[in-house]
């Protein structure tokens, strides 16, 4: 974080945040609860510490956790899109969609699908039980949710955590709105019995593709004439799924694009550069096609990251020598002239980092 006189815990890209959060918060209680007494919010947190309330079992290897504030104080507000920093007992930090009531300022819900080839966060996560103590962070977007007369959603799996928030607050403010669910079975889908709540009165408007039932994935190009006329296009799962659908943009039913994906973003234009690891003195070489972060995590396997993005700042190390491209969205200029992102920036040749 940039040094001064008072320092403050939260970088220029956050404060915008808080200030769109407290805007769009307004407005998403007035859709939401019109009339009804509005519950005092605290102070936004930096971090706090939070109980698991209640673990559920959804789907096929999906469990959603409940999450309270440990000293019982009502927790910030958040608005569909928006993620938390989930600091685990082992100190691995990992981000989730936050995919609960907005108006519940008492606890956020998560939803986690057990991983066990993954990097980890997962498999924890999946061991823990109620009444275990974690540290959230405060909600962030950068999945932003615009307001429109009609929608297409697209969810791939556990890419629904993203999505489900929309679709309440879609259907709060009386928009139209189609949704495609994709998975391998509806057995590994979450959250089917909320979202045939939300469709009750038009069941029409949701269509779900299970790969086992159809013979196989669903064609974007189909999914695509799902679409109302002229709607915003929010879609959250595998990289594939988002690929498939960028490909088709524009599209004459689609007026924008919106996604996120879980996974970290292809490298493109990328070069290969070698960086030195001050403390071992041993160096690593970046492939054109891979990122710094994955290329010393072969010869540092627990050093730290969470989005893979760059929009987070966990995988930030102090630069030593060398230039960097820097191609994150976390760090401020004054942060970038001796520090970098290792999950997204590559150097300009060799460079140098506190490892």
């Amino acid at each position: 974080m940039p040094e001064s006189a008072h320092p403050s815990p939260f970088t220029p890209e956050d404060r915008v945040w808080r200030f769109l959060d407290r805007a769009v918060s307004g407005l998403a209680r007035r859709s939401l609860r019109s009339g009804a007494k509005r519950v005092p919010q605290s102070p936004a947190l930096r971090t706090t510490q939070a109980r698991i309330e209640r673990i559920t079992v959804l789907a096929e290897g999906v469990r959603s956790f409940e999450l309270a504030s440990l000293s019982g104080e009502a927790l910030p507000a958040w608005q569909p899109g928006c993620h938390v920093d989930v600091t685990l007992p082992s100190g691995r930090q990992r981000q989730y969609s936050l995919c609960g009531d907005l108006v519940d300022t008492r606890r956020y819900r998560i939803a986690v699908r057990h991983l066990p080839q993954g990097a980890g966060g997962s498999v924890e996560l999946h061991s823990l039980r109620e009444h275990d103590v974690l540290r959230i962070g405060t909600p962030r977007n950068a999945f932003p949710f615009i307001d429109a007369p009609r929608y297409f959603f697209v969810a791939g799996g556990i890419g629904i955590t993203a999505i489900l928030p929309m679709l309440r607050l879609a259907q709060a403010r009386g928009a139209e709105w189609t949704f495609a669910y994709l998975g391998r079975s509806r057995a590994s889908l979450p959250f089917l019995d909320e979202i045939a709540a939300l469709s009750a009165h038009d069941p029409g408007r949701v269509h779900i593709w299970a790969d086992d039932e159809q013979h196989g994935m669903a064609p974007v190009a189909r999914l695509i004439e799902l679409a109302p006329a002229s709607a915003p296009l929010y879609a959250c799962g595998p990289a594939p799924l988002l690929a498939a659908l960028r490909a088709l943009a524009p599209h004459p039913r689609i007026t924008s694009l919106h996604d996120e994906r879980f996974a970290p973003a292809a490298v493109l234009n990328g070069a290969a550069f070698e960086i030195e690891l001050a403390r071992s003195g041993g160096s690593v070489q970046v492939g054109a096609r891979e990122s710094a972060l994955a290329a010393i995590r072969r010869r540092l396997p627990h050093v730290a990251y969470s989005c893979q993005q760059g929009f987070c700042g966990t995988c930030k190390v102090q630069l030593l020598a060398g230039d960097v491209e820097h191609r994150d969205s976390a760090l401020t200029p004054e942060q970038r002239r001796a520090a970098m992102t290792l999950c997204v920036s590559r150097g300009r040749g060799r460079i140098v980092v506190d490892l």
